[in-house]
């Protein structure tokens, strides 16, 4: 049994392990790792289109006209059908009404012999499809596809070979998942400070009808069709819209070592060629490896000094491609259109980036949520490489989006210079009081809920807000202090708000709080209020960011009687046996609660799984029991056909029966790698995607 005193051995232990992780979702305080190669990175201005924002498009489908909220919600819950959006509803708790789930399944494993994956002693796997070598996104399923995010490592595009670091969000047939497109969002040349290598699309989509939304690794929030190009159609204001098709360099590999004449490099051979007039040899082949060869002739026109038109047959499509130097390289472009049907079809873009200034810490994050036609966004604005410096402290942390056009409604910066790190959150909207609610959790470990309709001119109307860290806890950089982030996402369930506290995987298993909260009170609702002690008086003290109650400096934490805390979570000593074992703490978490018949599950970032009464007992907690997975857990429960499934980092799946006797798993299946996400149920299946591939899980007769 673990305890709460750790050996110095095993604190070593999780230090050297968590210091030395390769794979992770947070990676602000990593050590470094190789750059971003510049075959790897894009030119701003090249792939963003031109898009008008402020035009509704002609062709909007009815699907995306506003109908009854509470409708929309109660049909995803009880229907048992498509799961369109992280935790299905704007409610983000992850309980579908899917039946007839298997409890125990196999997905097969990797052929010595074959040299590759095989599923001859798969048991109740529908299919399974290549995913990156690194995925944190949570699937969804809507509109016959299942969509999730990742990195490029399963190189579906042949212009992007796997070798080629991108954020991807992509698009499988449900019925038997077969590649359908991908939206390839390549990487900043701001680097790792904005979007850390190989991470991929860790944002999970909205889908509603044939649209879809999602947050890419730059800084962009994108609205695309759900069918891509499969409809014959280039919806949406966004036309013309570049994308990369090869690159040649421009110069040899310094490190090459040479006999004679140093050959040409590819882009100068090229270039010659094309001031001739003529396509050398040397492009023809990198076009086709990228799927769009040459067939017949091609007409070269020079529009610049260093820029040229390709107009002709490639891959049996009529059309024409861009060629200029860029940087370092000889690039090639094309025009997304619909012969295109393996790339994403995009409606609108907005630059989160330039329009609103923000700089997201290694990624941007936020799975979004909408209410009729307005879209919610965590901007993930956050620190430097410096873990000390915010540069755009003044940027919004939040903000709410036209679905339809993309318009900016509404911001707020809240956090302000509070950051305590970044701000990878998502948000959650419910009825609660009589008023629409929209719940954002900030970089500085406060849960802020704003009117969903924002106020006037543009800017938020706070109506209460709720600071997850008692007032003396202390942020340390590197995780070793007790103030914490959220990244967890808000949970409504019967009219409260469920949350709990975390940091960046990297950072130690440390404490955590897990509060129940009651959503119709206004104002500052925090647990404690700090104040200055000046003589027999007590004056209240703004909030600080690394330490919001210093005692040593006459400072002191006091009840507020406007407290919304319903009950509070951080230990229990459900043995009696007067010491505090490791399972049971609360400790930090990335993960969200699940919630039904008042029965709460949460697995924290220390592999500890809590079931407690989501009612709590009287103001306090009430734990049903814990269990130890004995390794770390990055996502969150489903609960779905009287079965709780819970995924950790070594791999396994714990099926738990669902109810609060039931204390230890019925199954733990290993999934043969690492499962970050968390699992999900839409019509008859479960879905989980490990570390690189995604599995539909069904049972058979």
């Amino acid at each position: 049994m673990r305890k709460q005193e750790l050996s110095a051995f095993s604190l070593i232990l999780t230090s050297c392990f968590l210091g030395c992780m390769a794979t992770v979702m947070f990676s602000g305080c990593k050590p470094a790792a190789p750059p971003v190669a510049d075959d790897q990175v894009s030119d701003n201005t090249t792939l963003t289109a031109e898009t008008p924002v402020s035009e509704t498009p002609a062709d909007e489908p009815d699907a995306l006209k506003t109908s009854s909220e509470d409708d929309k919600v109660a049909d995803v819950l009880a229907a048992g059908g498509d799961w369109p959006q992280w935790g299905g509803t704007r409610l983000r708790n992850n309980v579908p009404s899917v039946t007839n789930l298997p409890s125990t399944w196999n997905v097969g494993g990797y052929d010595v012999e074959l040299g590759a994956w095989s599923d001859k002693n798969s048991e109740n796997i529908a299919w399974y499809a290549e995913l990156g070598s690194q995925t944190y996104g949570n699937p969804v399923v809507a509109d016959g596809k299942v969509f999730v995010g990742t990195n490029n490592g399963a190189g579906h595009l042949k212009r992007y070979p796997a070798t080629v670091d991108l954020g991807c969000l992509l698009a499988f047939s449900e019925e038997d998942g077969s590649f359908l497109w991908q939206h390839s969002s390549e990487k900043l040349i701001t680097g790792r400070v904005h979007d850390w290598p190989l991470q991929g699309i860790c944002s999970s989509p909205l889908v509603e009808g044939k649209r879809l939304w999602f947050v890419t690794s730059r800084g962009e929030v994108r609205c695309v069709d759900t069918e891509g190009f499969h409809d014959g159609k280039n919806d949406g204001p966004v036309q013309g819209e570049n994308a990369r098709v090869a690159d040649l360099p421009m110069s040899l590999p310094e490190d090459e070592e040479l006999e004679g004449e140093p050959p040409v490099p590819p882009g100068k051979q090229a270039i010659a060629a094309l001031k001739e007039g003529n396509v050398a040899d040397v492009l023809k082949t990198a076009l086709e490896k990228a799927n769009e060869a040459v067939e017949g002739d091609v007409t070269v026109e020079a529009t610049g000094d260093t820029s040229w038109k390709l107009t002709g047959t490639f891959n049996g499509v009529d059309r024409t491609l861009t060629v200029k130097v860029a940087g370092p390289r000889l690039s090639v472009f094309k025009t997304l259109g619909v012969d295109d049907k393996r790339d994403a079809d995009t409606i609108w873009i907005y630059n989160m980036m330039t329009e609103l200034g923000i700089s997201q810490h290694n990624m941007c994050s936020c799975s979004l949520t909408s209410y009729g036609d307005w879209l919610f966004i965590n901007t993930s604005n956050g620190l430097d490489e410096s873990h000390i410096n915010l540069p755009a402290p003044e940027a919004p942390a939040f903000i709410c989006l036209n679905k339809n056009t993309g318009e900016l409604i509404w911001q707020d910066a809240s956090p302000g210079s509070n950051i305590l790190h970044g701000q990878w959150s998502s948000p959650t909207v419910a009825e609660l009081g009589g008023e629409i609610q929209v719940l954002f959790c900030g970089g500085d470990g406060w849960l802020y809920s704003f009117k969903a309709a924002g106020g006037k001119d543009g800017e938020s109307e706070l109506l209460w807000k709720f600071d997850c860290n008692p007032k003396e806890t202390e942020w340390i950089i590197g995780g070793s202090g007790t103030r914490n982030n959220l990244i967890a996402t808000p949970v409504v369930y019967n009219d409260l708000v469920y949350i709990g506290v975390g940091q960046d995987p990297e950072h130690e298993i440390g404490e955590g709080h897990l509060w129940c909260i009651d959503p119709t009170k206004r104002g500052d609702v925090s647990p404690e209020l700090a104040m200055k002690v000046e003589g027999d008086k007590r004056v209240p003290i703004p909030h600080k960011r690394i330490q919001a109650v210093i005692p040593e400096e006459g400072e002191i934490a006091v009840d507020n009687p406007n407290s919304a805390v319903v009950w509070h979570y951080a230990m229990q000593d459900t043995n009696g046996d007067d010491e505090i074992d490791y399972e049971e703490e609360m400790h930090r978490t990335i993960g969200t609660c699940a919630i039904k018949d008042d029965v709460l599950y949460i697995a924290d970032f220390g592999g500890v799984v809590h079931c407690l009464d989501a009612r709590g007992d009287n103001g306090q907690p009430k734990v049903y029991f814990t269990y130890d997975m004995f390794a770390l857990s990055w996502g969150s429960p489903l609960i779905a056909d009287g079965k709780v499934f819970i995924g950790d980092e070594d791999g396994e799946v714990a099926v738990f029966e669902f109810g609060p006797q039931y204390n230890e798993p019925m199954e733990e299946i290993n999934m043969r790698t690492s499962v970050y996400s968390t699992p999900i149920a839409a019509n008859g299946r479960i879905y989980i995607s490990t570390k690189d591939k995604l599995f539909a899980i069904e049972k058979k007769d």
